[in-house]
């Protein structure tokens, strides 16, 4: 009997993986900009101008060439998890895991010290940024698969309990939550794209991953522009806890 079974979820095709119980959906390949383009930089700086900045966003700016140069990323079709894993899902591979950070097993799980042994025991593959930048972007050129207009705490989403209201959040690709969570990457930290391959595979090396999201970690929002983690260039070192939303093949269909 196969692991993967298709089904409609939320009115979209999707894939579930039958051990875990896991939804997935189905990324179609093709090729995108990746990076923080100078349109997006320009749609901040339109932010700040218009008064939605709560402070200067000059570091911002400065760091934008972690994100840069922007270029065209040829990817493969993926599976990828609807939403990151929440603590209940994580259960099923570590059944002693306990996070300080949720009140309810429905949220997401932010991994520290278990975040290793996680990895070794989900049958998946984390994605690379390319992959994970071109789930969160969904065809869009925009600061986020909403537009340039500056995301709110709306587009917040760190409970999966509710799937009137996960649903309500899917971009195009049918997945929700691309940029709440601080959700760890494949490649490893390396400050721009310079010399990154252009066929989506991750950056490997020694040190620490790289991180996407995370705008929903620092909830309820202290008015310091916690709002850029939602972007969908925008990148950084990993630090401290971190989501998984973990990526497999696509299966052969019968």
């Amino acid at each position: 009997m196969s692991e993967w079974v298709e089904q409609i979820v939320a009115g979209r095709p999707a894939w579930r993986h039958t051990p875990s119980n896991l939804t997935f959906r189905e990324v179609p390949g093709g090729t995108y900009r990746m990076g923080l383009s100078e349109a997006e930089v320009a749609a901040v700086r339109a932010i700040e101008r218009s008064g939605g900045a709560e402070d200067t966003l000059e570091p911002f700016f400065a760091g934008a060439v972690d994100a840069q140069p922007v270029r065209e990323v040829r990817v493969e079709p993926f599976l990828i998890a609807r939403h990151p894993l929440t603590v209940a899902q994580v259960q099923h591979w570590l059944p002693e895991y306990e996070d300080e950070y949720a009140d309810r097993s429905s949220q997401t799980a932010r991994l520290e010290d278990d975040l290793d042994d996680l990895l070794d025991a989900l049958p998946f593959r984390l994605p690379s940024e390319a992959e994970w930048e071109y789930a969160a972007r969904a065809g869009t050129t925009t600061l986020t698969f909403r537009g340039d207009d500056k995301p709110g705490a709306d587009q917040l989403l760190d409970d999966f309990g509710d799937e009137q209201r996960t649903a309500a959040v899917e971009n195009a690709f049918g997945l929700a939550a691309l940029g709440s969570a601080g959700e760890v990457c494949a490649d490893v930290w390396i400050p721009g794209f310079a010399g990154a391959p252009a066929d989506a595979r991750p950056r490997t090396g020694d040190g620490t991953r790289t991180v996407r999201g995370g705008a929903a970690d620092v909830y309820p929002w202290q008015g310091c522009d916690e709002w850029l983690l939602l972007l969908a260039a925008t990148r950084y070192e990993h630090t401290q806890f971190a989501a998984v939303r973990p990526v497999a093949s696509v299966p052969e269909r019968a």
